[in-house]
């Protein structure tokens, strides 16, 4: 099977040895999975980079140059609140607060898995209305320790989501995620559906066999053969009748100069096919050894293993769970990452979602007509609870 489960025999010693490392309420009329907003005042686990009540949305209305107003986003602003939470004997995250401490919760949820999160993360929610709430995941950014694969499962992260949720007293929250974010927060909404007020999706990943044959396999390679040459030749042609589990040997090599070289092979590919027109600041990212292994190791360890997911199709077999929750689905157009397929087929099983297509967009969540339908969608939500 394409993305089956290595023998025990190739896992990396890297396994076995990671390193350690007062609430406002009120009920607002109507609103399909928007009945409740819970209003959250500054809490006590407040770690660095202070802002009171009062300062942060002075800091909300910096005024934005027109460029960054043609990108459909909102003005950069800094975290008042920053932090780590033990969620397992193996694992740190880190997470971070910005916008309005009283304003509606929203938790971002990175792609990857394995990428972490940026300050522009922050970038696509209005921050005098939104209480803004990114975390890096398992293994990615500055959680710790770096790229460990050990318990780190799709599982793994909803549990760590819901433990985020209840440290920082948050009774309800947005979730908006896209890419493999789109698959966390599909996965996270279905299993706890009572705790999410809204959904926004972008470029959709189901983690299916066909998804990732056709981003892995080749498919791909007939729009990025120059990309593609790359990370196909790494492999040896006796190997290439499954690049994931090709990678994910070398991946979990015992000899670390494998492993950089193979996570930059992996990092690379993606990098330059995430734009419709390749982004040269986005292709350095894969040069970089850090993050490239992080990004690597975690993202082929989901794929070897399904997603962790108990079907092919579990995640659009459970939308009834969510079906009640307003939500947005925005998609690229020529998205080669994770093709329209995917996002076409969530919408036909769930047209209660508002289903956006940018007609002239790729996979990133930075490309114009993406930022802004995203900020779009984040501005409908918004507008709904003030109601």
């Amino acid at each position: 099977m394409i993305i089956g489960r290595l023998p025990h025999a190739l896992a990396s010693p890297l396994r076995a040895h990671c390193p350690t490392p007062p609430r406002l309420s009120r009920t607002p009329p109507g609103g399909r999975g928007l009945g409740r907003l819970h209003l959250q005042a500054e809490g006590t686990r407040r770690r660095c980079c202070r802002a009171s009540v009062s300062s942060a949305p002075a800091a909300a209305r910096m005024e934005m140059d027109p460029s960054e107003v043609k990108k459909g986003l909102y003005a950069q602003v800094e975290p008042y609140d920053t932090g780590f939470l033990k969620v397992s004997d193996v694992h740190t995250i880190y997470y971070e607060q910005s916008g309005n401490p009283q304003g509606h919760p929203v938790v971002f949820l990175h792609g990857g898995p394995g990428a972490g999160t940026s300050p522009g993360n922050r970038r696509f929610f209005d921050p005098e209305f939104y209480r803004i709430v990114l975390f890096d995941q398992r293994g990615a950014g500055r959680s710790t320790p770096h790229a460990c694969l050990e318990q780190n499962t799709t599982w793994d992260l909803v549990a760590d989501i819901e433990k985020l949720r209840e440290h920082l007293d948050i009774p309800e929250w947005q979730v908006f995620g896209g890419s493999w974010g789109s698959t966390l927060a599909l996965a996270y909404s279905q299993t706890h559906p009572d705790k999410v007020t809204g959904i926004v999706l972008r470029g959709i990943f189901l983690l299916r066999k066909k998804e990732l044959a056709w981003f892995y396999e080749g498919g791909a390679a007939a729009i990025f053969p120059d990309a593609w040459e790359p990370f196909r030749d790494f492999i040896p042609e006796e190997e290439r009748n499954c690049f994931i589990a090709a990678y994910s040997r070398r991946l979990t090599s015992s000899d670390p100069t494998v492993q950089i070289e193979a996570a930059k092979r992996w990092t690379m590919w993606e990098m330059m096919t995430a734009h419709l027109i390749q982004n040269n600041d986005n292709i350095k990212r894969g040069e970089d050894d850090k993050f490239s292994l992080a990004f690597a190791r975690i993202e082929n360890h989901y794929f070897v293993n399904k997603g962790f997911l108990p079907s092919d199709s579990y995640l659009l077999d459970n939308v009834d769970k969510i079906r009640h929750i307003k939500a947005f689905i925005v998609q690229g157009r020529y998205d080669v990452c994770c093709p329209m397929m995917s996002a076409w087929d969530l919408h036909k099983v769930w047209p209660e979602a508002e289903f956006k297509v940018v007609p002239d967009a790729g996979h990133s969540a930075n490309e114009v007509g993406i930022a802004a339908e995203l900020r779009s969608a984040t501005e409908k939500l918004r507008d709904m609870l003030r109601k």
